[in-house]
């Protein structure tokens, strides 16, 4: 009896102190930014185009929940959390003109080779005859994030136990990340879903107990000159080289300018955020727009076989083709855009805006003082107005004579009529390689094999699941047959 007294009167105290810290936050004026949302495409131009200063700041904590708290949180910025400054500048371009610049696309040849072999191997095994049924998202979040990790980390993992350790990981923080909503609001939300909130916090040691080694285990190797890969050189070198403006309060102009020469290396949660960030953005989206495509291409065979021809018609030896050949590939290219226009790889891009002043777009007005703005990105690809027959896949739109001939996936200055990579100054920087590395994989995945609907007459379900991805909430499941390549 007195145990059950003293535990009631301990979560008493929880909630008692839970509540007493939600309202002194709030009595501190910590409340929530104003949320408007925007879905129109032009509104979103006039956003991100003409007022690029006001809307170039992500939320600080880009996630439902902070994955770093306290002192820490300073020095666990991802270039997608930090804000527009000397940091997010530096972050970015080390990223653009090392790991993802467009002239070492060519020098990836051998390892997408390698990845497309693996997972057209996958595949066959898990066929026979006239073809099996198959659940096809986990061979290739496989194929892909293996790729990234040889990009991201070099030779460092080739024990293929540790390299599923490490996608478990991976795949277990981004499902935790799209399901953090339900203890993002409250302590109290925290405290009812306690397993969940303790196991989501537990993701973030797990990623530091595997990349922090490997970080040090590649120092010494690069002191030694023991390295061997390929010639091609990887993110977790750029980022050990990498040295940073020091500037302690990235909120005050003044004191970033005084520090603007001031240079130090990445912390430990600095360097745990951006490998995260470089694995889980660059495997997640590829695989959601190739499941997502091969879910069109089941229930369109008319798509498939103009698709299939197109990509045996080129020639070759061997499933992989090659990045120079995939440019003359433009229905492939066509495909791909009318899969990214119909499921963007997420729901929405969210920025914060911080303006003295008002600001106008359209029919909208920003105020001044903080406010939060999301961009419908999917209600934008699907609007009536820009789009014919917006919820029908067809590829021919991107092609000599469609509406949106010369549209790309990261829109221009002059208008912006989808943008699955986002837009302005915080577009995605992986948006070039991004689509290199779906296109590869899927011209292999059609080349090598035919996709129809499952034999027990099963309809593909595309219902969308909005995680921190937009993914097919029930996963594909196709029959799978080699093809003939007739």
């Amino acid at each position: 009896m007195e145990a059950v007294q003293l535990l009631t009167l301990g979560l008493a105290i929880v909630l008692f102190l839970a509540v007493f810290r939600r309202s002194t936050r709030h009595g501190r004026g910590a409340a929530k930014p104003t949320l408007i949302e925007i879905s129109d495409s032009s509104v979103a131009r006039t956003a991100l185009n003409d007022h690029p200063d006001a809307f170039s700041n992500r939320p600080l904590t880009l996630f439902p929940v902070a994955l770093v708290t306290g002192q820490r949180r300073r020095r666990s910025d991802s270039i997608s959390s930090a804000q527009y400054g000397p940091l997010w500048r530096a972050l970015r371009c080390n990223l653009t003109s090392e790991a993802l610049h467009p002239a070492r696309f060519d020098q990836l040849a051998p390892l997408q080779r390698e990845s497309v072999a693996a997972l057209v191997a996958s595949l066959s095994a898990r066929v026979a005859g006239d073809g099996d049924a198959v659940v096809v998202r986990d061979s290739v979040h496989a194929a892909v994030f293996g790729l990234v990790a040889r990009l991201c980390f070099g030779d460092l993992i080739e024990d293929p136990r540790q390299m599923l350790a490490m996608r478990r990981v991976m795949q277990g923080f981004v499902r935790a990340i799209g399901e953090a909503n339900v203890f993002a609001g409250s302590w109290l939300a925290k405290l009812v879903h306690w397993r969940r909130w303790r196991r989501f916090l537990g993701y973030r040691g797990q990623q530091a107990a595997f990349f922090l080694p490997l970080v040090s285990e590649r120092e010494r190797r690069r002191r030694y000159g023991c390295c061997n890969d390929g010639g091609i050189r990887p993110y977790v070198d750029t980022l050990i080289d990498l040295r940073v403006p020091d500037d302690d309060d990235e909120d005050d102009d003044d004191v970033a300018r005084m520090h603007v020469d001031a240079r130090r290396a990445l912390s430990d949660d600095e360097m745990v955020s951006l490998l995260s960030e470089f694995l889980g953005a660059s495997t997640e989206s590829t695989v959601a727009c190739i499941e997502w495509t091969l879910a069109h291409l089941v229930t369109q065979p008319e798509v498939q076989k103009k698709l299939r021809r197109e990509i045996a018609g080129n020639g070759g030896d061997g499933a992989a083709v090659s990045e120079e050949r995939l440019r003359s590939l433009p229905y492939l290219h066509a495909v791909v855009l009318e899969s990214l226009r119909q499921h963007p790889p997420v729901p929405f891009l969210m920025r914060d805006v911080h303006t003295d002043l008002g600001v106008a777009i359209g029919a909208t007005t920003v105020p001044a003082g903080g406010t939060r703005v999301h961009f419908l990105i999917r209600d934008m690809a699907r609007d009536e107005k820009d789009w014919k027959d917006p919820d029908t896949f067809r590829p021919e739109r991107f092609l000599a004579g469609g509406e949106a001939v010369g549209v790309g996936a990261v829109p221009g200055p002059k208008e912006i009529r989808m943008m699955p990579f986002g837009a302005g100054r915080r577009h995605c920087p992986g948006a070039g390689m991004g689509m290199m590395h779906i296109k590869c994989f899927l011209a292999a995945l059609v080349r090598e094999f035919e996709w129809m609907p499952a034999a027990d007459g099963g309809e593909v379900d595309f219902t969308e699941l909005d995680g921190f991805f937009k993914v097919m909430k029930t996963p594909l499941r196709a029959h799978v047959k080699r093809s003939t390549k007739a």
